[in-house]
């Protein structure tokens, strides 16, 4: 039977100061050739990000919240999502510096993110298996990264911001720096509230190495400081109620269950056939040797259940797979012979070039039908007006640079409509709580010159919700955009001058 191979260790010198000068020499050589390396390989796999100007609607959302932000707005106050406030933060960060008419300087913030967990997860593997396990680590991690549909991986959103954390905390964990890895597990939450499962093969990790209280007391106090800092800095009680208590609607399967289990089941089948060259070492690896290390299983265990947590298994949540699986293959390559190491590598690229090539022919349909919708309002309102879209996509405000008459940006946070979910579950009383008395109180002290109904068919449209029947009840139809219906107050602005 195989076992894991021992760590290699350096030889006895008689000079302890030399050994020590040669191993730090050693290692600035390693990471001068291979920092550089997986820099070079994260911008070629991200090379379709900067190739339109959106991915998906997390990345308009973000991009609205920005700019609301650094209007004035309050966070979980005047600006809501059922998100912590790291990437919104992020991203007015950004926009401060380099201006808010581009995603690019946040791609590449984005690209930075994977390059920083491919070198946790190289030194996390250098340190226990050695050099080759070190490069092997990076390079599966960005290989598998873009492993999903490309509107999952290529976007600057909240998982992508979230995983430098977890390849931080587990770091950290490895070298019994307790006080750090307690913070990189309070910013892996504060960036996605999923993030917070790192913290179950950490807690492995300080029970495994018999830590004494102290350090249990630091690791503690590292999450809890950085967790209670953000909820003051915002509001503590808007900050618990949008990331923790207000979200009990969404996080349920009720409405929609046949489409989550066909899309979680399609999208662990693309994951499946980027990791094809990973999977079948660690499925050998499992069944006959004894790999020692409970946290990595514990890390994909508790990563699953993360993604499986509000039953609605978006690609982007698979993304929380791969550092883990990263490891775990390298473990598994680590153990078999040398030449399931060039097999694998070989396969993982082949796959990297098919997802990368998925990335740059990839349709753009519902951009398309965005930037159309976007050009309709600019021409039918001035940069002064407030406009409501009614519907799913808040990128809409962004291409359009018109201010949301509302903090709500999308019709799922007013009647609960997620991603396929059908009108079991989707109406006013499965907003989120208090949503409709505030977007009344919002209209009435200013109402939106334009409303833009973007539902197109689907269960939350006015023909459904009878309260926004009656907000239109005061607009006139005066265009019709891809299947979108723009609506005009009487008496407002009517076209360009």
């Amino acid at each position: 039977m195989l076992t894991e191979a021992p760590r290699s260790r350096p030889n006895a010198s008689k000079d302890p100061d030399a050994s020590s000068i040669r191993s730090r020499s050693h290692s600035a050589h390693y990471w001068l050739r291979l920092a550089p390396a997986l820099t070079a390989l994260a911008l070629v796999t991200r090379v379709p990000s900067f190739t339109r100007p959106l991915w998906n609607p997390d990345e308009g959302y973000l991009a609205v919240q920005a700019r609301m932000l650094a209007h004035g707005g309050t966070l979980y106050e005047t600006v809501v999502d059922r998100k912590p406030p790291l990437v919104p933060w992020l991203y007015e960060a950004v926009f401060a510096l380099f201006g808010s008419d581009s995603l690019t300087p946040v791609r590449v913030w984005a690209v930075a993110a994977h390059v920083v967990t491919a070198v946790f997860l190289a030194a996390l593997a250098r340190g226990r298996w050695g050099d080759t396990a070190g490069r092997t680590a990076g390079v599966l991690y960005l290989l598998l990264s873009i492993g999903l549909n490309p509107q999952d991986t290529q976007a600057a959103t909240f998982e992508v911001f979230m995983l430098p954390w977890t390849a931080a905390a587990l770091w950290c964990a490895d070298r019994r720096r307790w006080a750090l890895c307690g913070t990189a597990i309070a910013a892996a939450f504060l960036a996605k509230q999923t993030g917070g499962a790192v913290l179950v093969p950490v807690v492995w990790m300080l029970w495994r190495a018999r830590c004494p209280r102290s350090g249990w007391l630091r690791c503690g106090i590292g999450a809890l400081a950085p967790i209670a800092a953000a909820a003051l800095a915002t509001n503590p009680a808007g900050f618990a109620f949008w990331t923790v208590t207000g979200s009990s609607a969404y996080a349920s399967i009720t409405g929609s269950e046949l489409h989550v289990l066909l899309r979680g089941l399609t999208n662990a089948a693309i994951l499946a056939v980027a990791c094809v060259g990973v999977l079948p070492p660690i499925v050998r690896v499992l069944r006959i040797a004894r790999t020692g290390c409970g946290e990595l299983w514990l890390w994909l265990a508790s990563s699953a259940a993360a993604v499986a947590f509000g039953f609605h298994f978006f690609g982007h949540y698979y993304l929380q797979l791969v550092p883990p699986l990263a490891l775990l293959g390298t473990l598994a390559l680590h153990i078999l012979p040398r030449e399931h190491l060039r097999r694998s590598l070989l396969a993982s690229a082949c796959c990297g070039a098919l997802f990368l090539s998925w990335g740059l022919l990839a349709p753009r349909t519902e951009l398309t039908h965005t930037e159309r919708v976007a050009t309709a309002l600019r021409e039918r309102t001035t940069p002064d007006d407030r406009v409501l879209i009614w519907g799913m996509h808040p990128e809409t405000y962004w291409l359009a640079d018109r201010t949301p008459a509302s903090r709500f940006l999308t019709a799922g946070l007013l009647t609960n409509f997620s991603g396929g979910r059908d009108g079991g579950g989707v109406g006013e009383r499965f907003g989120v709580p208090g949503s409709w008395a505030t977007l009344r109180s919002e209209v009435r002290h200013r109402p939106p010159t334009v409303i833009v109904d973007d539902s197109r068919g689907e269960a939350y449209g006015p023909g459904r919700v009878g309260a926004v029947r009656r907000l239109l009840a005061g607009y006139r139809e005066v265009a019709r955009v891809d299947g979108a219906v723009v609506y005009e107050r009487a008496g407002s602005y009517t076209g360009p001058p």
